[in-house]
């Protein structure tokens, strides 16, 4: 079976879209039923955008990770193992590492200087109206290019599910993923987004444990065995266990591997919607404490993802992937279905439906977080303050509330759209272009305000605005929008810049806007409130 093209008769079955349609609606009822109890809980703003902070750090670790491990690593990050072999795992590995700047930098320093979100530690010490307006785009900005990206993951693993190549069934499964996303913001909340994460962390981690667990056993629990049956199946050789495969071999390829490096490393620190995680517990502490935790379950989770990118080579094999993906987005379901027995089979019937429920799950689970995270950067420092002069009556807590929920259903909306351009994108290349938005934007600012005494609201200002654009135009001008292969845009080529990820320009850029920003500014910072921000980082004291 190795190296395999799938045959027609071994694809999903309409048993399989029976059986998986179902599972699918038992997890939207069960994540429906969570938000509508939640949402009879939510009424204050601490409720909505932080769960009223009453969740234990072994549940926010699990929360942590259920919105870190999204469809970019679950489909994405396996799909690109199946088809790229070496260069595929610099996703795994990128993504892991992060996890160490996150704990070593941000978790405890965030969680005791910030209330909400990144702009409220940066508000501590600068003038808020710009600061806020800044942070607030920025976020939005990521959250949206991550909430992309899991929407066409979402289209991929329906398309799949009712075995359609059109594209009518994707873009209806977008649209109804939009609308789900929607649903438990407005109605949930925060306290409803952890509980899902909790829910759909456990379902991911037993569902990849168990697929592990038949590859392993398929091989005899050889890694030897399984890397050559990869080998084989890729089509490519051993070629398929060195580097190059997808970056090539190049000057501009290799480029781009250590663009997309430094994106994956240095972006988590930014990610709005994982730094509003650390507000869900109590103390700093408890914030540490969820770091750790969700160390460990992301660790574990990405080896097993190095196990199950080899198997889906090795079992169905590269060209099997390709055929039904050429992004390699369905390579899990694939892997399920021939681990189970193959499409004949109960075995494979069940399992196919399983894996592709918890697929489901995860897609639902992400989009809700991250669609509460740029409401919450609109409402809270944009609509709430960076539009407001100080001479204007502050807003109410049920004005502000009202606004996070019309600013889900604009990003949902224009989410939508989004996606509906971008289906024949990799989810984990998607991914890796917020990060690079993250790293570029919110990371430079965060650690100068953090460290750097001298740091100014010009500084500030300039890192936000010279990190996010400059990264959204270099994506703009990138092959991934028009002129490379699997381009957004293929009747045009208006492409001059040749990475597919901009960080390694980018990232730079928007430490250097920092540092000129600041350098050429006519009005020094305020010791006295660095002082402030600087003791309440470290010791707690005035934390929320």
């Amino acid at each position: 079976m190795s190296g395999r093209t799938l045959l027609a008769a071994e694809a999903p079955t309409a048993q399989h879209h029976g059986l998986a349609t179902a599972l699918f609606a038992v997890v939207v009822l069960i994540t429906l039923t969570i938000t509508l109890w939640a949402g009879r809980r939510t009424r204050a703003a601490e409720d909505f955008y932080t769960g009223g902070r009453a969740f234990s750090p072994l549940q926010n670790g699990f929360a942590v990770s259920g919105d870190y491990l999204s469809a970019a690593s679950f489909l994405g990050v396996t799909g690109l193992i199946a088809l790229y072999g070496y260069d595929g795992l610099l996703y795994t590995i990128g993504f892991l590492v992060a996890w160490l700047v996150v704990l070593m930098l941000v978790a405890e320093l965030v969680r005791n200087a910030g209330r909400y979100t990144l702009a409220d530690v940066l508000a501590v010490r600068m003038r808020e109206r710009p600061v806020r307006a800044a942070a607030g785009t920025a976020g939005m900005a990521v959250s949206l290019l991550y909430l992309v990206a899991q929407m066409v993951g979402a289209g991929s693993l329906v398309s799949l599910l009712l075995g359609t190549g059109d594209g009518s069934a994707r873009s209806w499964t977008i649209v109804g993923v939009g609308a789900l996303m929607v649903l438990y913001v407005t109605v949930g909340g925060m306290k409803a987004t952890t509980w899902i994460q909790i829910v759909k962390a456990v379902l991911l981690l037993c569902g990849t444990a168990l697929l592990t667990v038949l590859v392993l056993v398929r091989f005899r629990g050889d890694p030897g065995e399984l890397m050559r049956a990869a080998a084989r199946g890729s089509g490519a050789g051993t070629a398929y266990l060195e580097p190059g495969l997808k970056y090539g071999v190049g000057i501009v390829n290799r480029l781009d591997f250590i663009s997309l490096g430094l994106a994956l490393v240095l972006g988590t620190a930014g990610l709005p919607h994982i730094l509003a995680r650390f507000y869900t517990v109590p103390t700093a502490r408890a914030a540490r404490r969820s770091a750790v935790w969700s160390i460990g379950l992301v660790g574990c989770f990405y080896l097993m993802t190095i196990v199950l990118g080899l198997g889906a080579a090795a079992v169905v094999g590269s060209a099997a992937v390709r055929a039904d993906n050429p992004s390699g987005n369905t390579a899990v379901p694939l892997l399920a279905l021939d681990l189970g027995g193959g499409a004949d089979s109960t075995g494979g019937l069940v399992l196919f439906a399983v894996i592709s429920a918890v697929a489901f799950a995860t897609i639902l689970a992400v989009v809700a977080g991250l669609t509460l995270a740029s409401s919450v950067s609109f409402a809270h420092d944009i609509y709430a303050r960076a539009l407001r002069r100080s001479d204007e009556r502050p807003v109410t807590e049920r004005q502000e509330i009202a606004a996070a929920r019309g600013a889900a259903v604009a990003v949902g909306a224009l989410a939508i759209v989004l996606s509906l351009f971008a289906q024949k994108l990799n989810v984990a290349s998607l991914v890796g272009l917020a990060f690079a938005v993250a790293a570029s934007a919110n990371l430079p600012t965060l650690l100068f305000a953090l460290f750097w005494r001298r740091f100014t609201t010009r500084g500030t200002v300039w890192a936000l605005w010279g990190g996010l654009l400059s990264a959204l135009v270099l994506v703009v001008f990138s092959p991934v929008v028009s002129g490379g292969p699997g381009a957004i845009v293929t009747t045009v080529d208006f492409h001059w810049f040749p990475l597919e990820n901009p960080g390694l320009v980018s990232i730079p850029f928007g430490f250097l806007a920092g540092w000129l920003g600041t350098v050429t500014s006519r009005t020094p910072a305020d010791p006295d409130r660095y002082a402030e921000l600087e003791v309440r980082a470290l010791t707690g004291t005035g934390a929320v």
